[in-house]
């Protein structure tokens, strides 16, 4: 008797994945199985005897293949949040079967006949807006991949997609195993001095379950940020900084050198099989900026403005670390340190000073008020649901009505089998089928600093401003209010997804929103005027080489995606002069970014890194409209709600920008906001 819980219908709770009952043994045959239903689903549509509509067509193909989406979905994200060794394996194993299943779908002839003919009747049908979104966008996935190609280019194809599945994976397993090899233990207590209480306790503690004596760092955030940031001790912070740079460089078997090369090349040689002129060309035809072109006059425009704000910034962080230390020459891991020493001094404001205010609970509340308060939804924690590890909290999301809008799923600590960083997901995507609106199942995963045994989680305000971006991404899922799966919640333009979560983060700052949430966790008093007031002062500094920063990752990654990459063999030599613009601190030879690249080499983000700028010119352009109403205005939240988070893809975002907002978004709203142009 087939006992694989995956193969058939969750019979649970709000039909929540139910992980306590799956197996590692169950997901390849799962895959199989399911991979061969879609097929079969495939099939139906292909040999319909009936003229091709968009309901026996386009529409059917939309909902087909749920079952193994379901099935990738939680398969991929216990990939990324609770791995072993057996998962990894079946990543490599599962990967080609559907990049292979896709490509089947993509390079199907009948298929795309199908496609094709309803496509050309579109002028004809009485599509609603939604159903010409789902009609372009079918066809489009067809010819972007090669539907229109010769069937050798096709083969050839099929090849390059497998080949490129299983490098990124590849790749992503060598960073987790680079961040997970490293630890630092130290035994003299000296060593310590700058760090705060609560970090030494966690190092303790961390090394206490390793059987050592000491304290233990390493390369998981909540252990580096903290040790970066505080930590007296110069050579130390470099020797943790190198070995953070150098994660995928060091010729050995984990090394992603020939990864990144092989990854962009095969990228590039994709891009030009289907008729663009790079791997940028092919991915911005589905962006709002359109065209390399486009991306870099963005990037070069911002650079402009920002360069003379980070070059002062720091001449004045290299001056105050000579004045207090005598250091002659900064360096990368003198950053966080003189940063933090210097941000104290002119603002009085220590992060440490703020994080018995932060609480992880009442930050969660907090967050949750907000969403009350702008979008009318309640949160409430129940147990009844299955989960994938202990840590893991539990939502049912209702409404005002008392409807459900969503399952929310929150994972907030670092541990051995979850990959560094913050991110949402999906475990069910909300759809409407047979008059049925079904509800999404959302999922946020942080990495923050644990509980220790004298404290509860206490957040630095970075981390604070994380759960709020995070949570943001999960408004967009959680409030999805559309017809067809392929264009709910975040299934967006790739540079408007980030305008939900990064609009939550102004929250963070302001008074009104604060007070709700930020008490001090032994005395329960809101936080004093005088530190939101610090909170917000401090809110720009080193805006400058932030935005430095942030645009050498976006010139980086079109470097390597704009461009014919075979000509580059050495990443570090390309890298250097990728960075030669944006380049503050001395390079350090023993590192490499591009070698741990995660976000454009193994996720979502090559040739859309930039994505995280443009965003943010929306997102402060948006929030000065409910500054002007007011943050909790009922009228302009509802306006976002029913123009952006619940419309997903169903239209061309700069169409549903401007019905929120009455007009195109203004990159002086970011410039001000970053005190890099005056008001």
């Amino acid at each position: 008797m087939n006992q694989n819980i995956l193969t058939k219908p969750f019979v649970t709770k709000y039909n929540t994945a139910p992980f306590s009952k799956i197996k590692n043994d169950d997901f390849l045959p799962a895959f199989k199985q399911a991979i061969e239903d879609a097929k079969a689903e495939i099939d139906t549509i292909v040999n319909n005897t009936e003229a091709p509509s968009f309901e026996n067509t386009i529409e059917a193909l939309d909902f087909s293949g749920e079952e193994l989406d379901r099935i990738s979905s939680i398969f991929f994200n216990l990939n990324s949040a609770e791995t072993n060794e057996d998962i990894q394996k079946i990543a490599q194993e599962v990967s080609p079967l559907l990049s292979e299943f896709s490509n089947d779908i993509a390079l199907n002839e009948e298929l795309f006949k199908r496609v094709k003919a309803v496509y050309k009747l579109k002028d004809s049908l009485d599509l609603t807006v939604e159903q010409q979104t789902l009609l372009d966008n079918k066809y489009k996935g067809f010819s972007r991949n090669g539907a229109n190609l010769p069937e050798d280019k096709k083969l050839k194809l099929r090849d390059i997609d497998k080949k490129l599945s299983q490098l990124k994976l590849k790749f992503g397993e060598n960073v987790l195993a680079e961040t997970n090899k490293f630890e630092m233990l130290i035994t003299n207590e000296d060593d310590l001095s700058g760090l705060p209480e609560g970090t030494i306790e966690a190092a303790k503690q961390l090394a206490e379950s390793k059987d050592k004596e000491g304290w233990l760092f390493t390369l998981d955030y909540p252990s580096y940020i903290p040790f970066m940031t505080y930590a007296d001790n110069r050579e130390l912070r470099k020797k943790l900084a190198i070995a953070a740079g150098k994660k995928g460089f060091h010729n050995d078997a984990l090394d992603n050198q020939a990864h990144v090369l092989d990854i962009a090349k095969l990228r590039f040689e994709r891009a030009q099989l289907l008729g663009y002129k790079t791997h940028a060309h092919f991915v911005l035809e589905e962006r709002m900026a359109k065209t390399p072109e486009k991306v870099s006059s963005f990037l070069n425009e911002l650079l402009e403005k920002a360069k003379p704000a980070s070059q002062k910034e720091f001449e004045n962080l290299q001056k105050f670390a000579k004045e207090i230390d005598g250091i002659e020459e900064l360096e990368k891991w003198d950053s966080a340190y003189y940063s933090e020493k210097l941000k104290q001094k002119l603002f009085d404001l220590d992060d440490e000073k703020l994080k018995p205010y932060f609480k992880l609970e009442n930050v969660i509340n907090g967050v949750f008020t907000v969403a009350q308060k702008l979008y009318g939804l309640h949160f409430e924690e129940i147990t009844s649901i299955d989960k994938y590890h202990q840590d893991v909290l539990t939502y049912k999301v209702v409404d005002n009505q008392g409807d459900l809008v969503s399952i929310f799923y929150a994972d907030f600590f670092p541990r051995a089998g979850k990959r560094n960083g913050a991110w949402m997901t999906s475990f069910k995507p909300q759809y409407v089928k047979n008059g049925d609106n079904s509800r999404p199942h959302i999922s946020i995963v942080c990495n923050f600093t644990k509980p220790t045994k004298s404290k509860p989680s206490l957040l630095t305000f970075n981390e604070v401003t994380t759960l709020f971006h995070e949570f943001g991404h999960a408004l967009h899922g959680m409030l999805a209010n559309t017809t067809y799966p392929s264009l709910s919640g975040t299934s967006v333009f790739w540079d408007f997804v980030e305008l939900p979560s990064q609009v939550l983060e102004n929250w963070c700052y302001e008074k009104e929103a604060l007070e709700l949430f930020a008490t001090h966790y032994e005395t329960g008093d809101v936080i004093p005027m005088e530190l939101i007031e610090k909170i917000k002062n401090s809110a720009t500094f080193h805006e400058g080489m932030q935005t430095l920063r942030q645009l050498s990752f976006g010139l980086l990654d079109m470097s390597w995606h704009g461009v014919d990459p075979t000509i580059i063999t050495n990443v570090k030599a390309h890298e250097v002069e990728a960075f030669k613009n944006t380049k503050l601190y001395p390079d350090v030879a023993e590192n490499c970014m591009s070698t741990s690249f995660s976000h454009i080499f193994q996720g979502g983000y090559s040739s859309g890194y930039y994505s995280y700028k443009w965003a943010e010119v929306l997102d402060a352009d948006a929030f000065e409209y409910f500054k002007e109403a007011g943050i909790f205005n009922k009228e302009v939240a509802t306006k976002f709600k029913d123009n952006v988070l619940s419309q997903g893809g169903t239209e061309d975002p700069m169409i549903l920008y401007k019905r929120f907002r009455g007009k195109e978004p203004q990159p002086e709203a970011l410039l001000r906001r970053a005190g890099l142009i005056k008001n």
